[in-house]
């Protein structure tokens, strides 16, 4: 059975080989060189020292897979909106993982005061991707039609969003995100 936890300094050579493969091989991500682990540290620090989750998913074999969300933008007007991003090892397609980590990542980010999460898609025809969002009951909100160049192709960027927790159907409180 699959095991979802907080991520650990120790999982980032496998967070890093996680997403190296998506850089390399993925339209997932419109990065075009796979960062260092140092890169990667840094990441998964920065999304830490504001209070978000960045979980990683283990089998038998280890890490497999790894999820974070991070505030959609930097204006305070943007504090309860946050990004999503899911990446799993090829050998994991089809298990179900991704949809296990978004669940919990939703759960947590709702806990941290995010009431929007939003998925930036890399690639329309990410299928993977699209499918676990409107599973999990992200809606399809827009398309940027040929806003990335990568594999000497132009690819489209899909935007999928979901109110969590009260949503907009109330004002946050003074206790919350200030």
């Amino acid at each position: 059975m699959p095991k979802i936890r907080p991520s650990t300094s120790t999982d980032i050579p496998s967070i890093t080989s996680i997403y190296a493969h998506h850089v390399l091989h993925g339209t997932g991500t419109f990065e075009t060189g796979p960062p260092s682990e140092q890169d990667m540290a840094e990441r998964r620090a920065d999304v830490l020292s504001k209070g978000l989750p960045y979980l990683v998913i283990e089998d038998t074999t280890g890490v497999v897979g790894f999820a974070y969300c991070n505030w959609f933008k930097p204006r305070p007007a943007y504090r309860f909106s946050a990004e999503d991003s899911i990446y799993l090892a090829p050998s994991t397609r089809g298990r179900g993982l991704g949809k296990l980590l978004l669940v919990e990542m939703m759960a947590q980010a709702e806990r941290c005061g995010v009431r929007k999460l939003i998925a930036v898609i890399g690639d329309s025809a990410n299928q993977a991707s699209v499918g676990v969002h409107r599973a999990c009951g992200f809606n399809h909100v827009g398309l940027l039609a040929n806003c990335g160049w990568k594999f000497d192709r132009w690819l489209d960027v899909v935007l999928m969003d979901k109110a969590i927790g009260s949503g907009s159907s109330t004002s946050p409180n003074s206790s919350e995100r200030q």
